[in-house]
């Protein structure tokens, strides 16, 4: 691929695909493979990693991996700990998913955005 070359797509035409056993949430457009990472444990989900590759940054693709890992957290009453920057910087814009944040969490959240 040559680099600097962008990729067009429509959000509504990427699928998320849960990949329990590789622990990621992963979407594949034009063979390019984003995808968030996470840890599971009994009570809570650790996002750890977040990556799009540079022709589809910008596209809204981390935002989307994002919205599929939360809500899965919340189906199945999950804490989140977002140890990714774009998660947190996410968790800071979106309220209607900061109660699956801890109290403690959700205060580093909110305080690194100011």
């Amino acid at each position: 691929m040559i680099q600097g070359v962008r990729v067009e797509l429509n959000l509504d035409d990427v699928t998320v695909t849960h990949k329990e056993e590789a622990h990621r949430f992963e979407a594949t457009v034009d063979g390019l493979r984003s995808l968030i990472t996470y840890r599971r444990f009994p009570d809570r989900l650790i996002l750890r990693h977040t990556e799009v590759p540079a022709p589809l940054e910008g596209k809204g693709l981390a935002a989307k991996l994002t919205r599929a890992a939360l809500d899965f957290a919340r189906a199945n009453h999950l804490r989140v700990v977002p140890l990714c920057p774009y998660v947190s910087s996410y968790l800071r814009q979106h309220r209607e998913y900061q109660d699956l944040l801890s109290e403690d969490d959700l205060q580093k959240v909110l305080t690194r955005g100011s």
